[in-house]
């Protein structure tokens, strides 16, 4: 199978500390892999060199054989990557279809486009799709509220149905199961196993270890910058690496 993200020798410094130290490692198509680590040791950092946030200082990225290296932010959307945040980033004024409108920005072809979202033409293709993308989800109910009113592991799932609206091969997930009980994680779960199966690779950056567990089939380890392990989420505690960098003690709910 092939790779639809590649990392080549990716080195960051701010102010003279290399913060992420020739990194390499490939993600292949369709897989659910996981970026984990100790707090501080890089994850983020990478998830902000790939969607642009940052730009590197050298090395080479490559999605889906094209070099985005150089490529702006705002058009690497375009080559199809797509990034949900830590922190939720709904507009929370706005109704659930509104939401996941947003995420279908780069559809716009007119100025008057990007009012759809808005709810001022609330019969438009935009709106179609954003209530079909959250039927397959499973969160056609919750079309019309406020997403402010609504539970927290709910605004979750529909920021990553605002994510796929763009219809990325490659999806960044940044601790999306952060704040979740154990029904609204293997709610989650469900949903981005789904997700997967239609042909989205997932990248997951995620501290919760039994979520990484049950939802990924490869691991990525970062320690003070440097991968330290790549392989099964099954062998991540078997590392003596993986367990100095995590102090010897169990990893359980270390990432």
């Amino acid at each position: 199978m092939s790779a639809v993200l590649t990392l080549s020798s990716i080195t960051k410094s701010f102010g003279g500390l290399a913060v992420i130290d020739d990194v390499s490692f490939a993600i292949e198509q369709g897989s659910r892999s996981a970026l984990i680590g100790p707090n501080g040791a890089g994850k983020t950092t990478i998830f902000n060199l790939l969607s642009g946030i940052y730009e590197v200082d050298s090395g080479r990225m490559l999605l889906d054989g094209a070099d985005i290296t150089d490529v702006p932010a705002r058009d690497r959307i375009n080559f199809g990557m797509s990034r949900s945040f830590q922190n939720i980033r709904l507009m929370p004024h706005l109704s659930t279809v509104e939401n996941v409108m947003l995420g279908q920005h780069h559809l716009a072809t007119s100025f008057k486009d990007i009012f759809y979202p808005l709810g001022l033409r609330p019969k438009n293709k935009w709106a179609e799709q954003a209530r079909a993308a959250l039927s397959e989800a499973g969160l056609d109910t919750y079309s019309g509220q406020v997403v402010s009113e609504l539970p927290y592991g709910v605004q979750k799932r529909i920021e990553v149905v605002r994510a796929l609206m763009s219809d990325p091969k490659l999806l960044l997930l940044d601790e999306p199961a952060a704040g979740l009980n154990a029904v609204e994680s293997s709610e989650l779960q469900a949903l981005l196993e789904k997700v997967s199966t239609s042909g989205t690779t997932l990248l997951v950056v995620e501290h919760d270890m039994n979520f990484v567990r049950n939802l990924c089939q490869h691991v990525v380890v970062l320690n003070f910058g440097c991968k330290i392990f790549e392989g099964t989420p099954e062998e991540v505690g078997k590392d003596p690496q993986v367990l100095e960098a995590y102090l010897g003690g169990d990893t359980s709910n270390a990432a």
